[in-house]
């Protein structure tokens, strides 16, 4: 009988004894790491053994029933979490999800897909792919997959990648329901090689300059830039936009690769410092690349991390490349993938890097979970005179400008962030879905009066109406949203650049003959109302004079 008073919750009695268990495991990888060589093995012996004893305690002894797998997974994502916040494991059953987004590709149906009021839609089967062989259409909502409905409150990401996604050579039995079919239609779709893409915009923007969009950096981002690069060369681009803002990182030699293709000469790209000499590197230039002497200007904001930022301290150390836009997010650390027995993985923190100039661009651990609402209210993002460096982490460029240290890569080149038409009802309608809902019936209705055009004429004549946003009002409205006053008049024209983009995206990609992966038809709408990118575009003398000695 529980005495008045005492809240003996599941939460509250678990809690000291999962702290508990996160104290002993610290104590063990504490001195895993850091433990004298003389003491390294008994230490770790004793300290697992005090762990597993632990652990048995609670399986044998505790009041409830407790899932000591569970138990072990909290302990060590705590334990982690001590360290520093790149330290991460991963479940086995998120691995597999974790490893796609950097590889080359992963075995699928091949369809990019969207949810739309807990329904699948088919947004495009993949040229050549399996979905397409099938027979699946663009506008086609998924029903079923095998045994399991795909249409409830229940879908979600994570169980569309779980069903859809397998072995290859694996099949799998879809119900499919399609415009102007009076009952559902039944494919059998045969699993095979999807491939993925991190190289998702390359064109000219004008006959000399090229523009690519990096969005990470995975294991077939180096041959992607290559080719890209090559192409655009071949048309006539003698200056380079290379956009990172928002690219998180990735594998550091790849980034090292790209930075080595627009570097002439023996130079060192990065250095890393770890403990003892077994994670010391320094990596240089030394291979002839394709682009090393002609302007390059790199677009950098607070979401550009790690791998990007490696490729922006090289670059603006060595005077290779203008830095322009703000502020990159400051993550200097290393992890190295350990893969444990029972197929979880351990992302160690096993180095810290340091720029050419020998900066190291780590923020302090203390500013993460509210970084960017700091830059917010101390004016960072909106003026250049509001950033924060620390004059005793000052250091040089090859031809002598100053660089800072301690906490990302500081534009050369300062574009304040636009925020004049966010709004609550903004995040509301992206959240929901609605107005890539919208954008994706429209262009299904329109497909051939707009899709028969060529898309430079739809890209200079066709404008978003009055009309079409508020139909998208009302089916806001229908999603239970509502504007605060004065939300339309500020979200309006950022919508009418998002739908005319999005449909172009559904009309048109995939349909040009760009190389495969590429959204050229959405970014060269989103960029042309982009101030960041409007900005660059004047900048390539400045580009062009860091390039003399």
């Amino acid at each position: 009988m529980q005495r008045p008073g005492i809240n003996n919750s599941r939460r509250v009695v678990l809690l000291p004894l999962l702290t508990a268990l996160s104290l002993v495991l610290g104590l063990l990888l504490g001195f895993f790491l850091f433990g004298r060589s003389t003491s390294y093995h008994d230490a770790t012996a004793r300290n697992a053994a005090k762990y597993r004893e632990v652990l048995s305690w609670v399986q044998q002894a505790y009041v409830d029933s407790v899932n000591t797998d569970t138990l072990a997974d909290y302990s060590i994502t705590a334990m982690l979490s001590y360290l520093d916040p790149h330290s991460v494991y991963i479940p086995r059953k998120d691995v597999a999800i974790s490893k796609a987004q950097l590889e080359s590709g992963f075995d699928g149906i091949g369809i990019e897909f969207s949810i739309f009021h807990d329904t699948v839609y088919v947004i495009n089967a993949i040229p050549g792919g399996p979905s397409e062989r099938a027979g699946l259409r663009s506008g086609d909502r998924l029903l079923q997959a095998n045994t399991t409905p795909l249409i409830g409150p229940m879908v979600s990401n994570e169980l569309i990648f779980n069903t859809l996604r397998g072995p290859g050579g694996t099949p799998v039995a879809l119900q499919v329901a399609r415009r102007g079919q009076p009952h559902p239609l039944s494919f059998t779709v045969t699993r095979g090689r999807i491939p993925a893409y991190s190289v998702v915009a390359a064109y000219l923007t004008d006959p000399q300059t090229g523009y690519i969009k990096i969005d990470r950096f995975s294991e077939t981002t180096f041959t992607e830039f290559q080719d890209n690069l090559s192409r655009l060369k071949a048309l006539g681009m003698t200056r380079l936009l290379l956009d990172l803002r928002g690219n998180g990182g990735g594998y550091k030699d790849r980034a090292t690769d790209l930075v080595d293709e627009l570097l002439a000469g023996r130079k060192l790209i990065v250095s890393t410092d770890g403990r003892g000499q077994a994670y010391d590197e320094k990596t240089f230039s030394g291979r002839t690349g394709r682009f090393e002497t002609q302007p390059v200007v790199v677009l950098v904001d607070g979401n550009s991390a790690s791998a990007s930022e490696i490729v922006a301290g090289a670059l603006q150390d060595h005077d290779r490349a203008l830095i322009v836009g703000r502020r990159t997010f400051g993550k200097g650390l290393v992890q190295a993938p350990i893969d444990l027995s029972d197929g979880s993985q351990l992302r160690l923190t096993i180095s810290r890097y340091y720029t050419p100039s020998g900066r190291s661009i780590q923020k302090p651990y203390t500013a993460y979970g509210h970084d960017e609402e700091n830059r917010l209210k101390n004016g960072e993002l909106f003026m250049a005179d509001s950033m924060k460096y620390d004059p005793h982490k000052l250091f040089h460029t090859d031809h002598g400008r100053n660089v800072y240290g301690g906490g990302g890569i500081l534009p050369d080149v300062f574009v304040p962030i636009d925020t004049s038409y966010r709004t609550r009802y903004l995040y509301e309608l992206s959240a929901k879905n609605v107005v890539a809902e919208y954008a994706f019936r429209y262009a299904s209705e329109n497909r051939e009066r707009l899709g028969s055009r060529p898309f430079a004429d739809y890209q200079e004549h066709f404008f978003v109406s009055e009309k079409m946003l508020t139909t998208l009002h009302h089916m806001a409205a229908a999603s239970g949203l509502k504007p605060a006053p004065g939300d339309l008049a500020r979200t309006n024209p950022f919508l009418k650049t998002q739908l005319k983009a999005l449909i172009a995206a559904y009309l048109w990609e995939r349909r040009n003959g760009s190389p495969a992966g590429l959204r050229n038809e959405l970014y060269k709408i989103l960029n042309a109302d982009d101030p960041t990118y409007r900005k660059a575009l004047t900048l390539f003398p400045q580009a062009g004079a860091l390039l003399k000695p």
